[in-house]
Formats: C-alpha cells, sequence, structure tokens
C-alpha cells in the first residue's frame, strides 16, 4: 500500500513565514538604522551647537581683548608723550641757568676790542660771530674760552678782514662746546679749597 503525502502547503507555508519573519527584520532593522541615524543625527547637531556656543563666546571675548588691548596701546601712547614732556621739563629745569652761565661767562672771558655779532646754540655747540681790532684778540678770545670751566674745544671757523664804517675790523667765526658738568665741577672747586684751608 503507498501513501501519498503531499508537502507543496507545508514548504509553502514555512516559506511565507521565513518571508514574513525576513520583512519583519527586515522592518526593525530599518527601523533600528533610523533611529541610530536621528540619535547620531541629533548628537552632532548638539556637539556643533556646543562648538558654535563656545565659538561665539570666544569671538566675544577675543572683541573684548582687542579692545583692551587698544585702550592699552592708546594709554602707553600717552605715557611715553607724558615721558618726553616730563623729560623735556627735567630738562629745561637741568639747564634753565644754563643760558645766565653762558652769557657771565662770555661776558668774563671777552678781551677788549671784541665784539659779538651773534650767539648760536645747538645743543652743546654754540657758533660766535663777531668782529675783533685784531687776530691777537681772537686769538686771546679763544685761549680765555679753553680756559673756563664752561666752555671747552673752541675751533676757528673763519677770519677775514672787513671795512666797517671807517674802520678795518676782522670778522671771525668760532665754535665753542658747553661743558654740562660745569656745575658739578664749579661746586667742587670750593669744597677743595675749602678742606686745603682746614688742612
Amino acid at each position: 500500500m503507498i501513501v501519498r503525502i503531499n508537502l507543496l502547503p507545508h514548504r509553502e507555508a514555512k516559506r511565507k513565514a521565513i518571508r514574513e519573519q525576513f520583512y519583519a527584520l527586515m522592518g526593525l532593522v530599518t527601523v533600528l538604522a533610523g533611529v541610530v541615524w536621528l540619535a547620531g543625527f541629533t548628537f552632532i547637531n548638539n556637539l556643533i551647537d556646543r562648538q558654535q556656543m563656545k565659538n561665539d563666546f570666544l569671538k566675544k571675548e577675543i572683541a573684548t581683548l582687542d579692545k583692551e588691548i587698544a585702550e592699552i596701546k592708546k594709554l602707553r601712547e600717552q605715557t611715553e608723550a607724558l615721558l618726553a614732556r616730563k623729560r623735556v621739563i627735567e630738562s629745561l629745569q637741568v639747564n634753565r641757568a644754563e643760558t645766565v652761565h653762558v652769557f657771565n661767562e662770555l661776558a668774563k672771558n671777552m678781551p677788549p676790542g671784541v665784539y659779538l655779532r651773534s650767539i648760536k646754540q645747538e645743543g652743546e655747540k654754540i657758533t660766535l660771530t663777531g668782529h675783533a681790532q685784531s687776530n691777537a684778540r681772537v686769538s686771546a678770545l679763544m685761549q680765555n674760552l679753553d680756559a673756563s670751566a664752561v666752555f671747552e674745544r673752541p675751533a676757528l671757523i673763519e677770519i677775514k678782514a672787513v671795512q666797517s664804517g671807517k674802520m678795518r675790523v676782522n670778522e671771525f667765526a668760532l665754535i665753542v662746546h658747553l661743558t654740562r658738568q660745569a656745575e658739578g665741577s664749579e661746586a667742587k672747586r670750593p669744597l677743595a679749597r675749602a678742606e686745603g684751608a682746614r688742612s
């Protein structure tokens, strides 16, 4: 006796079940992939937003620092200007009696027969121009200036004979340098004399 069993419906049902499982699994994988993508997208967006906030904060701080640096630079420039003024004022205070010393010393060391026409000072250099009755009087003036405590290194630029009215005179121009330590050296001299007198 032969028994014939038809397995086609059973195989078809099994294939259908496998197909449904496959579709369900694909759907689940798709949903999981969507969830993972959404989570990753949200996470990355949050990171980007945080970084953007940090960048904005840094930009604000940099702008504030730039303003402060500009103010510091301006303050430095003002400080330099004030220091320059202070140095000029200090220089004027130190050398305010210099003009008096120069004219006093010139008057003391001017030999007879020598007349000054102009005095020009540039820093420590003084240019003297004038008339003298003879070359010897110009030489005497230079020797007096060289021996002075206020002046040093007199140098003759030129001397020439000219007619001034009815008189023939020697017109001269010479340069002499100031001795900046004149006040200190003059202050030391009386002290030295006093110490010599005590001994």
